[in-house]
């Protein structure tokens, strides 16, 4: 979890477990504290709710690779930074999104944005 938007669906997922009776969660600290009945639901269950819904392990964020954006061996970069190439200084900034209709970073609980036709 890295925003509110984050908090709020975490919450609603645990929620929606038979069983939970609180959910204190904290973006800015990444971490989520439940209250459950054992009786009802288990730590597994909930674990396997966050993780169904990508908020266990890593997230994998695209990375400045210092190359064009597309060209090289096929590869389709994310984004890349333009530069002098006698002095080196970066001078512009491009972004090319490829996938329309979907977040533009990997965000787990977000689903599809509307396209520009919407």
């Amino acid at each position: 979890m890295y925003a509110d938007h984050h908090v709020v669906e975490v919450r609603r997922l645990l929620f929606e477990v038979p069983g939970v009776e609180t959910v204190d969660a904290s973006s800015a600290f990444q971490v989520v504290e439940i209250e459950y009945d054992p009786e009802k639901t288990s730590e597994d269950l909930l674990n396997q709710t966050l993780d169904a819904a990508g908020y266990l392990g890593d997230l994998s964020l695209p990375t400045e690779s210092g190359q064009p954006a597309v060209g090289r061996d096929e590869t389709t970069y994310f984004r890349h930074s333009a530069a002098y190439e006698s002095s080196g200084t970066p001078v512009s900034f491009g972004q090319d999104i490829i996938g329309v209709g979907r977040p533009l970073w990997p965000c787990p609980g977000m689903g599809p944005g509307p396209t520009m036709d919407d």
